[in-house]
């Protein structure tokens, strides 16, 4: 094999592992996003709703009522 088809090969080899990497940090960190949300469930209307992490209580933006978080 010549150095140039070995160079190719590297820089291609290279390129699909940075790709994977970025793809496979990308997806972790939507999916911890997602996950550290809290849901919510409103004893007024019924409805389910989610709400940014940390918060104990929120209020549902159908009829306003503030909930505590469910506890799984």
């Amino acid at each position: 094999m010549t150095p140039a088809v070995v160079i190719y090969c590297v820089i291609v080899g290279l390129l699909f592992i940075s790709l994977w990497l970025y793809y496979d940090r990308r997806d972790h960190a939507r999916f911890e996003r997602q996950r550290r949300r809290g849901t919510f469930h409103c004893i007024r209307c019924d409805r389910i709703y989610e709400s940014p992490a940390g918060n104990e209580m929120a209020v549902c933006p159908r009829c306003g009522h503030e909930n505590q978080r469910l506890r799984f």
